[in-house]
């Protein structure tokens, strides 16, 4: 830090420093005590101010002033901000390629490419032999660029195997039995095939996840789990002898058949056109009118009968 300033004339003019200070500044209340003077060179002093602006913790106004030889006037240099000890910072500024991390690439994200990833390694380069190219080729499926080095492999067996589908998570510490004998494991090839394989049960929350082989969970394919009775089970019925049920037999007899009603599938013949239904009279013939006997004395209908 440089030393206090000796300089009498830059020393004194503490309120020509604070007033830069409280232009630059958005409010004047920003601006807070003098916190001294130190020089920063030959007729060059710094005046310094607390920061009492919200999130700028530990910040200070500094407002620099000098003077000409022998001159009894100061004159202001500049006046910033600058953060003084215990400052809060930003952190430190990194290309939007190195601040990525696991998880944050999304649909149309790119990652750059990087030539020197310690996680690859290159990987078949054709020889010319057409023996030797199509066994590595077709059967080791090394027709690539770079492959997998082992530092890659081992940084991933090490992320998987220490992630919740390794060993220790809480669904494998309560599982019944491990991944190694279950049917719906899909093994690895390759060196991570020894401790790693893929779930392929739809009913396991890690379906379609790399699992270690010591991984478990609730739906492996030969545990089973004890049945128990209904937490909530059923009760009996209850007969309400009290409740009364109306029914109208009027409504009933109505809509009931009678057992002396024809049948609605046995059909009556109609009686040909020449003759005529017995219980009806012929057309020549007038029709007896029905005399009420309660109407009629005794005597005159047995009269009428005897002759």
């Amino acid at each position: 830090m440089a030393a206090a300033t000796k300089d009498a004339v830059l020393g004194a003019v503490v309120d020509l420093a604070r007033q830069f200070a409280v232009e630059l500044a958005e409010h004047s209340s920003d601006v807070g005590e003098h916190l001294g003077a130190v020089a920063e060179g030959e007729r060059l002093v710094s005046h310094r101010f607390a920061c009492a602006a919200t999130g700028y913790q530990g910040w200070i106004w500094t407002v620099t002033v000098a003077r000409v030889p022998r001159g009894r006037v100061a004159t202001v240099c500049e006046a910033v901000l600058l953060p003084g000890d215990g400052a809060i910072l930003a952190p430190e500024w990194l290309p939007w390629s190195e601040r990525l991390r696991p998880g944050d690439i999304g649909p149309g994200d790119v990652v750059p490419f990087r030539g020197d990833d310690p996680r690859l390694e290159p990987g078949w380069t054709p020889t010319g032999d057409d023996e030797l190219d199509s066994v590595a080729i077709d059967e080791l499926a090394l027709a690539r660029v770079r492959v997998l080095s082992r530092d890659g492999r081992d940084a991933a067996a090490t992320r998987w195997y220490t992630g919740s589908q390794g060993p220790t998570s809480a669904g494998a510490l309560a599982a019944a039995d491990a991944c190694l004998s279950c049917g719906f494991l899909v093994p690895l090839q390759g060196a991570l095939g020894t401790v790693f394989g893929v779930c392929a049960n739809e009913w396991s929350p890690d379906d379609g996840h790399v699992v270690s082989l010591d991984h478990g969970c609730g739906a492996h394919s030969e545990t089973d789990t004890e049945p128990h009775a209904s937490d909530w089970p059923e009760s009996s019925a209850a007969i309400d002898d009290l409740d009364i049920e109306l029914v109208s037999l009027a409504a009933s007899a109505t809509a009931a058949p009678t057992e002396d009603a024809a049948p609605d599938d046995v059909s009556v013949p109609e009686a040909p056109a020449d003759e005529a239904p017995a219980d009806e009279a012929p057309a020549d013939e007038a029709p007896v009118a029905d005399v009420p006997t309660d109407d009629v004395p005794t005597d005159d209908v047995s009269a009428g009968t005897s002759q």
